[in-house]
């Protein structure tokens, strides 16, 4: 059995979201147990909608929600021990639940996630790793928005942490793990990013087959299973494949009917326009996994539907399932070097 603690008022439409998408998880997953956390009259209708969530859940009463437009500082002294995100990330820190999920404010849950949760030992700043649809099938790829600015220790672990993740999702033992450069040359690049290759090609690990560095193209390519960047980078790339994938819709859209040929042509395709569509679809791909904390956070977009929520549901649940936290646990235990950190401290961005 998986206990997966939910934000039930998180996202832009709360609840009338995730509790279809609940409803959709627990289909496919029927060993999770939920425990929800919500305000009781937006939720109580709702839940009597779904029978089978309310059999396989718990319900808390929290007083308040967090805005999706609240400062992290402020979301934290507002919503600390009150609020459906602080009591989701609660259940999880006191061993009530193996995973928390929320679509809510990116920024307030990172915070409130740190002050909840705390940082691994030896781990500076955390990581948001996301799922990556490429032509090989999907890789991972982080931080895409938690760490402005890494280091080359920060990159160091993200790379173990990333690296733990594959194998926590993928299943399998030594994922190939690529750092993203200007080029592949070992002379190009910010020192940063130089420094951290020599750390990991330094550490040999067995867990790990380091591939060095890729380009922005070997993203999509999928050309090793992780790709580790800092915040910045990581969140631009982000943003412009989502754009990207959806003005490359909306092309084949006004392509196809634009002629009576055009359409006659999509009608005889149309299974194939149907893959393709099912390809590019970023709700299956949906939930970015906060690394680094004691214990597991799984992000959904704050604007997605049912079917997004649960795909990050599923997240979680791969997540928990395969012992995520307990893998990158073993591996800083067994390569984390105590190095000096170099440079100016990062600073936390405010949310992907």
């Amino acid at each position: 059995m998986v206990r997966i603690s939910v934000d039930v008022m998180g996202g832009d439409i709360g609840p009338q979201v995730v509790i279809p998408g609940i409803a959709k998880a627990l289909e496919r997953h029927p060993d999770i147990r939920f425990c929800l956390f919500g305000i009781e009259e937006q939720c109580r209708l709702l839940l009597e909608q779904y029978p089978k969530v309310k059999d396989a859940s718990t319900f808390t009463h929290c007083e308040l929600a967090i805005g999706m437009d609240e400062k992290p500082s402020q979301a934290l002294r507002r919503g600390r021990g009150k609020s459906s995100m602080w009591m989701a990330l609660d259940a999880v820190a006191k061993g009530e639940a193996d995973v928390a999920v929320s679509a809510g404010n990116t920024g307030a849950l990172m915070a409130m996630a740190k002050f909840c949760l705390r940082m691994m030992a030896n781990i500076e700043r955390p990581a948001i790793a996301g799922i990556w649809p490429t032509l090989r099938g999907e890789s991972i790829v982080l931080d895409i928005g938690a760490t402005i600015g890494a280091d080359a220790n920060q990159l160091f672990d993200f790379a173990l942490m990333g690296g733990a993740m594959a194998r926590a999702l993928f299943e399998i033992d030594r994922p190939t793990l690529g750092l993203l450069n200007v080029g592949v040359e070992e002379i190009k690049g910010q020192e940063e990013v130089k420094a951290a290759g020599q750390l990991i090609r330094e550490a040999n690990f067995d867990t790990i087959d380091y591939y060095g560095f890729v380009e922005g193209d070997d993203i999509g390519r999928g050309t090793v299973d992780v790709v580790v960047t800092e915040g910045f980078a990581g969140n631009i790339a982000l943003k412009s494949a989502e754009g990207t994938a959806r003005q490359i819709a909306e092309y084949l859209r006004a392509a196809m009917t634009r002629t009576w040929l055009a359409k006659l042509g999509y009608i005889l395709a149309k299974s194939a326009f149907d893959r393709l569509r099912e390809k590019m679809d970023p709700r299956k791909v949906n939930g970015g996994v906060f690394l680094g904390l004691n214990g597991i956070v799984i992000k959904s977009h704050g604007g997605t539907d049912a079917e997004g929520f649960a795909a990050a549901v599923d997240v979680g649940y791969d997540m928990a399932r395969n012992g995520l936290k307990e893998k990158i646990e073993n591996d800083l235990k067994r390569y984390h070097a105590d190095r000096p950190v170099e440079g100016a401290a990062s600073s936390m961005s405010d949310g992907i």
